[in-house]
């Protein structure tokens, strides 16, 4: 009998999830307050539930695929929420790129109650999720980290235990700052590489082999050549990461020059209707910004 795993949260990356659990020796227990989501979780030979604590009554780990902290603190702590389960789940998987101060209060609360999450965040996009190409970066318990081991080899070969709580969600915030830069450098440079009239397929496999190289051209390159902006990985939700970074490079006092060029790119991005279009779609603003 395959062990059944509760899932909170089914959009881009956690429908990702759901499919590649599925594959495996797992039995998804889903919820996410679109019920079209919750037909599409039936589709795939998961159950849908109608609420959090219908997950969490059926299941002794769940993993969350929400936009942000104050959604998760709501989904565990709220109405309807996980807590209220007669017997809670004893794991929480918290795959949010989120607060790490908010995130470490609501483990340190959670433990007291002997339930154990780990902020186990991912860098990749849905695609790369479904590849099972994704990085996973996590923080908390050891013991929880190990307990959950077979859900992670499940979901990906590339796992990276950080150490304590806290410390997936501050890995995430670094590398996305990496991350981001990368894919904003390579749409600037795709525009430039057309202003000097190159062919931008020519130049981009060139590119793949000089030291400029990063792996964004690989994920991203072919969708900004042929202005695929089919979500993977949203707009929207980059500028939400770009301004918690932000956040926290001025409580350690660090200036961030080039994230906040990126934070206003981001940001001209949604006021021009571009939030829900992939992160690749960082190109039209680029090709939007020129000189009188």
């Amino acid at each position: 009998m395959k062990d059944k795993i509760g899932l909170v949260g089914l959009g881009l990356v956690g429908t990702a999830i759901a499919e590649r659990l599925l594959a495996g020796d797992f039995y998804v227990v889903g919820f996410d307050i679109d019920s079209a989501k919750r037909t599409h979780l039936e589709e795939l030979g998961g159950k849908a539930v109608n609420s959090p604590v219908e997950v969490a009554q059926q299941v002794g780990r769940v993993v969350l695929s929400l936009p942000k902290t104050d959604i998760v603190r709501q989904v565990v702590e709220g109405p309807a929420g996980i807590l209220e389960a007669k017997t809670p789940p004893k794991y929480i998987i918290d795959t949010t790129t989120g607060d790490p101060d908010k995130t470490v209060a609501l483990a340190q609360r959670l433990v007291e109650r002997e339930i154990y999450m780990l902020d186990s965040t991912i860098s990749g996009s849905s695609r790369q999720v479904r590849d099972k190409e994704a990085v996973f970066m996590i923080g908390g318990e050891k013991a929880a980290f190990e307990t959950c081991m077979d859900i992670f080899q499940t979901l990906t070969e590339k796992i990276f235990y950080l150490g304590p709580s806290g410390n997936g969600s501050r890995a995430k915030l670094a590398s996305n700052l990496i991350l981001g830069l990368n894919r904003a450098a390579l749409a600037e440079g795709l525009v430039f590489a057309t202003n000097l009239g190159l062919e931008l397929e020519a130049f981009l496999e060139m590119l793949k082999a000089t030291p400029a190289y990063s792996a964004v051209m690989d994920t991203k390159g072919k969708k900004m050549l042929t202005d695929d902006f089919t979500a993977e990985s949203r707009i929207r939700q980059h500028h939400k990461d770009v301004s918690l970074i932000l956040k926290y490079a001025e409580i350690a006092g660090q200036e961030l020059p080039l994230s906040r060029v990126h934070l206003d790119a981001l940001e001209k991005a949604i006021e021009a209707g571009d939030g829900e279009l992939d992160n690749a779609a960082i190109i039209r603003e680029i090709k939007r910004r020129k000189r009188n």
